[in-house]
């Protein structure tokens, strides 16, 4: 059961702000992982009509942007400071609109209580979340995702952990503690924004095939309601930080070296 209760809670939404609360959520997704659901929609289609089928593409998630070193290390800087800007965006919307971030969970962490959850999350859904992409790349169901393909530069491995912290912020802040509070302020109810923010979740990794998409929306449904019984955000940050850089540098640590990674 997922509760809608939460302490401090702003008043009800006036009709007219309604409306402007749709509005402003149109276009924050429009601005952020909306349009790249879109965008992954399209990659999904594009690899099936492909030749070689969903399988037979491979996907980068953290590419080398340029041949010289420190304008590629700035390249992934700077995408690694949109994602933040874009839960920066999620967080001062709310913030005025009554809703601070320690009302959303992000109050000052407590290593023991969020530590802990945040690390039986990633548990939880990264060592099945690997078997699941494993299986659908022997079907042909997934891309061969990529963690990353960056030069061997003495800044990669950093690089790649702050790109794993910056995904981990912009969606767990925009997607789980934006989202269901916004609809949340239209009465949607709590399974109804639940749905509606694991879709999300799952449409803008649509890109990864249909495992991946699928393996989104079980992790948003699983998170999202986390989130709606207890109201701490810091555990799915951690949890997804912890998934991503696993990820990340365990490709780059084995690829190459083991005979079951694609």
């Amino acid at each position: 059961m997922v509760s809608d209760s939460a302490p401090a809670w702003p008043a009800p939404t006036p009709d007219r702000e309604r409306s402007a609360i749709r509005l402003e959520i149109v276009i924050v997704l429009v601005v952020t992982f909306g349009l790249s659901g879109a965008s992954a929609a399209l990659s999904l289609v594009e690899s099936a009509l492909s030749p070689g089928g969903v399988g037979g593409r491979k996907v980068a998630l953290n590419p080398s942007r340029a041949e010289q070193s420190t304008i590629d290390l700035l390249f992934q800087l700077l995408s690694a400071l949109r994602l933040v800007g874009w839960a920066a965006l999620g967080l001062y919307l709310l913030w005025r609109s009554g809703i601070g971030p320690k009302l959303i969970g992000l109050a000052r962490p407590r290593w023991g209580g969020d530590a802990l959850p945040g690390a039986a999350l990633a548990a939880l859904i990264g060592l099945p979340g690997l078997a699941l992409y494993l299986i659908a790349h022997a079907l042909g169901l997934s891309v061969t995702i990529v963690p990353s393909s960056l030069g061997d530069h003495w800044w990669r491995l950093p690089a790649l952990v702050v790109s794993a912290i910056a995904n981990a912020v912009a969606e767990e802040v925009l997607v789980v503690g934006y989202l269901i509070s916004r609809l949340r302020a239209l009465d949607w109810s709590p399974r109804r924004s639940l749905l509606a923010s694991a879709v999300l979740r799952g449409s803008y990794h649509l890109y990864q095939g249909l495992g991946g998409g699928l393996g989104n929306l079980v992790m948003g449904v699983i998170f999202g309601g986390y989130w709606q019984r207890t109201t701490r955000l810091w555990p799915l940050v951690l949890a997804h930080a912890t998934i991503d850089t696993v990820a990340y540098i365990g490709y780059t640590v084995l690829h190459g070296h083991v005979s079951w990674l694609p």
